[in-house]
C-alpha cells in the first residue's frame, strides 16, 4: 500500500516590481493608500459645481480676452499719429469731453468713466489731449455752455476784453489761431442726457442777450417779496379804562425793547442794481452763427435699480460690445472723418408728441423723437426710472417742509438775538442757527431747487433737444458709415 504525501505548501509569492517613480514617491513619505487610489468621477454635486464654475470662468476669460484684443487692435491702428512731428513750442490735439449727471443717479460722474475706461485707451495712443467737463447736477452742462459762448460773444463784438495773455509769452498764440486749433479738436458728448444739455446750453448762448446776471442777486430780489422771514404782528394789548377817562392812543415812538438789538441795526436793503445797459447791435443774436467743432456721438447706457439686474449681468460678461463701440468712436475722432448733422424732419412748430414705451412697460406722451441726429441714442432714455417722474413733486415736498419748520427756527433765533429768554441747555451746547444763517440757508436751498428743478426739464424723457435752425449748416459730426452725397 503506497503512502500518499501531503501536497506541498504554495510558494510564497514575490512583491510586485514597483516603478522607479512609485519607489521615489514612497520614500518622500507619502502613505502607500494614496499611490494605490483609483481615479474615479466626482460626485454628482461635484460635478455640478466644477460645470457650472468652470463656464462662468470661462466666459469670463474669454470675454476679458476679446477685450484686449479689440482694444489692441484700434490701438495699433493710431499709434503711427502719436510719432508724428510737431513744433516745440506747439501742442497735441486737444477735445473737449462732457458728461453729464445720468437721471437717477447719484454717482454724477458715471458718464466721465464710462469715457475713461472705453474711449481713453484709444485717444492716449494717438496722443490726442483731452478736458473733461462733468456736470455734478442736472442743468450743469448746459449752463456751462451758455456761458462760455456768450463770453465768446462778448469778446466778439468787444464788450469784455480777451483774457489776459502776455504776448512775450513763448507759447503765446492769438484768439484766431486758438479757435482754429479748437475746430481741429472736436466736442465729445457722453450719453443722451448730456446731449440734451449741450444742446440746450448752445441755443440759449446763441439765442440770449449777453447781459451779466447774478443769479443770487436776482432770486435774492424775487424771495424779498414772500413774506417768510417778515415780523409777526404782535396783538393788541386789551387795557382797562376808567368812565371818564380818554382812551390812550398807541405811542408812534418805536419800542425800546431790543431797539438796539442786531435785527434793529441792520441795514436797509440795497436798491436794485440796474443791468448792464448794452447797445442793440451788439446785443441782438448773430443770424449765420460761426463754424462749431465737430461733435462726436458715444452711446452710453447707466442700468440702475433691482430690476436692471439681469441686464447688468449680461454687461458683465459682454464688456466687449462696449469696447468695441467706444474704440470705433474714439477711431472716428482720430481720424477726423465728419458730416454736417442731419437736422430734425419736422419743425417745433409742425411737431406733435408721440407715444414712448420704457422698458417697464409705461407708455407716455414724448417730445423727443423728432428725426436724424436728435435722435441719438433715445433707446437709453427706455432706462430711465419710473419714479424720476416725480422729481418736481419731491422737490415742492421738501419746500413745504422746510418752509413749515421755519418759523419756529426764527422764533428761536429773534429770541436769542434780542434777549427776551436764556438759551436751554442744548441751544448754549449747539447754539441755533441766526436769522442771517437762516438766510443764507434759504438762498442756498431755492437755488438748488430752482436748478434742480430747471435741469430736470431739460433732460426729462418727454423733453426733445433743443434745436435751431441756424445750427445745421455750422455743425458737423464725426462719423464713418454716412457718406456726404447721401445727405444733399
Amino acid at each position: 500500500m503506497s503512502e500518499t504525501k501531503p501536497p506541498a505548501p504554495d510558494a510564497p509569492k514575490l512583491p510586485a516590481q514597483k516603478s522607479g517613480m512609485r519607489a521615489a514617491l514612497e520614500f518622500t513619505g507619502i502613505p502607500p493608500s494614496w499611490l494605490d487610489k483609483r481615479p474615479k468621477l466626482p460626485s454628482r454635486n461635484w460635478m455640478i459645481f466644477l460645470s457650472v464654475t468652470s463656464t462662468v470662468a470661462g466666459y469670463y476669460i474669454y470675454d476679458r480676452r476679446q477685450c484686449s484684443q479689440i482694444r489692441q487692435s484700434y490701438v495699433d491702428r493710431v499709434k503711427h499719429f502719436a510719432d508724428e512731428p510737431i513744433h516745440s513750442l506747439d501742442v497735441s490735439r486737444k477735445v473737449t469731453v462732457y458728461g453729464a449727471k445720468w437721471p437717477g443717479d447719484e454717482d454724477h460722474d458715471r458718464a466721465v468713466k464710462y469715457f475713461r475706461k472705453y474711449v481713453k485707451p484709444i485717444l492716449v495712443a494717438a496722443a490726442v489731449d483731452f478736458e473733461m467737463i462733468v456736470g455734478k447736477r442736472h442743468g450743469d452742462i448746459a449752463d456751462k455752455v451758455e456761458e462760455e459762448i456768450k463770453t465768446q460773444r462778448r469778446i466778439a463784438v468787444g464788450l469784455e476784453p480777451p483774457p489776459p495773455v502776455m504776448p512775450a509769452l513763448a507759447k503765446y498764440q492769438p484768439l484766431d489761431v486758438l479757435y482754429r486749433k479748437k475746430l481741429e479738436g472736436g466736442t465729445i458728448i457722453i450719453g443722451r442726457p448730456t446731449f440734451k444739455e449741450f444742446m440746450a446750453g448752445t441755443k440759449r448762448g446763441w439765442t440770449e442777450g449777453l447781459e451779466k446776471v447774478d443769479k443770487e442777486e436776482a432770486l435774492a430780489r424775487v424771495l424779498e417779496s414772500d413774506n417768510h422771514f417778515d415780523e409777526p404782528e404782535e396783538p393788541e394789548m386789551a387795557t382797562h379804562v376808567d368812565d371818564g377817562e380818554p382812551i390812550p392812543t398807541p405811542s408812534k415812538l418805536p419800542s425800546s425793547n431790543g431797539l438796539y438789538s442786531p435785527l434793529q441795526l441792520k441795514r436797509p436793503p440795497p436798491p436794485p442794481v440796474p443791468l448792464q445797459t448794452i447797445p442793440t447791435e451788439k446785443n441782438t443774436p448773430p443770424t449765420v452763427l460761426p463754424e462749431m467743432p465737430p461733435i462726436l456721438f458715444v452711446p452710453f447706457t447707466n442700468l440702475i435699480g433691482f430690476t436692471r439686474m439681469p441686464l447688468m449681468m449680461w454687461e458683465f460678461f459682454n464688456q466687449r460690445h462696449k469696447v468695441q463701440s467706444g474704440s470705433e468712436a474714439a477711431y472716428r475722432l482720430v481720424m477726423k472723418q465728419t458730416r454736417p448733422i442731419i437736422p430734425p424732419s419736422v419743425s417745433s412748430a409742425d411737431f406733435t408728441p408721440s407715444e414712448f414705451t420704457s422698458s417697464e412697460g409705461e407708455t407716455t406722451k414724448s417730445e423727443a423723437v423728432r428725426g436724424g441726429d436728435l435722435d441719438f441714442d433715445i433707446e437709453a432714455e427706455k432706462y430711465f426710472k419710473s419714479s424720476l417722474s416725480e422729481t418736481v413733486a419731491e422737490i415742492e415736498k421738501y419746500r413745504t417742509k422746510y418752509y413749515k419748520e421755519l418759523p419756529a427756527k426764527l422764533e428761536t433765533a429773534r429770541a436769542l438775538a434780542r434777549g427776551t429768554r436764556e438759551p436751554t441747555k442744548e441751544e448754549a451746547a449747539h447754539p441755533p442757527p441766526t436769522e442771517v444763517e437762516l438766510r443764507a440757508e434759504r438762498m442756498k436751498k431755492e437755488l438748488r431747487w430752482r436748478g434742480d428743478a430747471a435741469g430736470w426739464e431739460l433732460v426729462r424723457r418727454e423733453a426733445g433737444v433743443a434745436w435751431d435752425d441756424r445750427f445745421a449748416p455750422v455743425m458737423r459730426v464725426f462719423d464713418d458709415s454716412i457718406p456726404e452725397s447721401t445727405l444733399n
